[in-house]
């Protein structure tokens, strides 16, 4: 049996879009945070997927603890498209 080594530690991530993003129906809440992680919601699913991310201007890589990975684009400062999704920054 072969010891589970733990992540390294992401570096804090140095971007405006830190936050909740929410799709227009509120079913999918998508949480940046500022360790360099994120946590999505789906509907009545708290923590749904949750991996790592990184910001490179306005293009986002998403990298989930699953092996899945995806991306997305900030169109604005409150306007995240993402997976053939709208999700705008949460107040």
């Amino acid at each position: 049996m072969n010891p589970t080594k733990a992540a390294p530690p992401q570096p804090a991530q140095s971007h405006p879009y830190v936050g909740m993003w929410v799709t227009p129906d509120g079913h999918i809440r998508h949480e940046l945070l500022p360790n360099g992680r994120y946590d999505e919601a789906r509907g009545s699913r708290p923590s749904a997927y949750r991996g790592r991310y990184e910001v490179r201007g306005t293009h986002i890589d998403y990298w989930d603890d699953t092996g899945f990975t995806a991306d997305g684009t900030f169109v604005d400062a409150d306007t995240l498209h993402h997976g053939g999704m709208v999700f705008r920054r949460a107040e």
